[in-house]
């Protein structure tokens, strides 16, 4: 299934109600004095974590939330009704950054809770500015606007391993027949706009959009592919055996193309994805014959890389290398 992954959304806390001026009638007293309350305070807005992974999708069609504003004062001292909180629930694994503060949060735990807007506080009756010098106060003070801000909110999937490579790597395809999903194939670059997710053995696996070099800097569908690894324990390096001729007429090394994601995957962040374990798959073995993957295979050796041969074809590689995945990861 794809899903939807980023969202901005427009977010208001509630606005403190106004404090009021009022005064105390009493029988045979007429004038006991000032009695005008409080305004209850604004509600809050909060965000809280949830496994729902679609729910973004939700929120497509209402992109303003309030929470509900305070209550003015009313006589004889009392204070007005606080307004309701609102909480907004985001899948886990998503991180939201306030437009006006800049501030950050990340929902790691399902029902973690954070306040990422205030409510206004109330304002004060004129029962509050009572003293010995001022017996009759006529002042009273509004409520406080409650905060507001953007919420941008990236999704940042939550997966056991991610399916990294070049588009048209065989990702997809390897998904499929590893755990059955039904995601869209197709012979052209970036046919996966958005990831995909399947369950093997009851890990989660991502197939994430493929990438191009500069996709660190932004290019391509840039960030889009490489947040989603950010947070998975495995990454699983899709290379294709398929020969594909380059710029030059020459066939292009899977080596090289290694090479470029390797490159775009060291530079994310600060190499945040650099430590991450790693298992090299070269796919489409179906396409080569023997020599030619032996070759290239001594080729990875080379460079200190043990790769793992499959093709969607052939249900023993298949086999292998879900065998392989699951023991990666433990």
């Amino acid at each position: 299934m794809s899903l939807i992954d980023e969202l901005t959304i427009f977010a208001r806390a509630g606005n403190g109600g106004d404090g009021v001026v009022r005064w105390l009638h009493l029988k045979g007293q007429e004038y006991a004095g000032p009695s005008g309350g409080n305004g209850g305070n604004g509600g809050n807005m909060y965000i809280r974590g949830v496994r729902d992974i679609n729910l973004l999708s939700r929120y497509r069609g209402e992109k303003k939330f309030e929470a509900q504003d305070g209550d003015a004062g009313g006589n004889r001292n009392k204070d007005g009704r606080g307004g309701n909180d609102f909480t907004i629930d985001l899948p886990v694994g998503s991180v939201v950054r306030n437009g006006t503060t800049g501030e950050v949060y990340e929902l790691f735990e399902e029902g973690e809770v954070y306040m990422v807007l205030k409510g206004g506080r109330g304002g004060a009756g004129n029962a509050v500015f009572k003293s010995s010098v001022n017996r009759s106060p006529t002042e009273s003070t509004k409520g406080v606007e409650g905060e507001s801000a953007e919420l941008r909110i990236e999704l940042r999937l939550i997966a056991d391993a991610g399916f990294v490579g070049l588009p048209n790597a065989g990702k997809t395809s390897l998904l499929n027949a590893l755990t059955g999903a039904e995601a869209k194939v197709g012979a052209y670059a970036f046919t996966t706009l958005d990831p995909n997710l399947g369950a093997l053995y009851g890990r989660v696996l991502a197939d994430i959009p493929g990438l191009i070099e500069g996709a660190s800097d932004g290019k391509g569908l840039g960030f889009k592919f490489l947040r989603h690894i950010a947070r998975t324990k495995l990454l699983v390096h899709c290379v294709s055996l398929e020969p594909v001729l380059g710029a030059s007429g020459e066939s292009e090394s899977p080596l090289a193309n290694y090479q470029k994601v390797r490159g775009e995957l060291d530079k994310f962040e600060g190499g945040v994805l650099a430590k991450k374990p790693e298992i090299v798959v070269l796919t489409k073995s179906d396409t080569r014959d023997t020599k030619e993957i032996k070759d290239i295979l001594d080729t990875f050796k080379k460079e200190g890389k043990v790769a793992t041969i499959v093709s969607v074809l052939e249900d023993a590689s298949l086999k292998q290398l879900s065998d392989t995945i699951i023991a990666a990861l433990g």
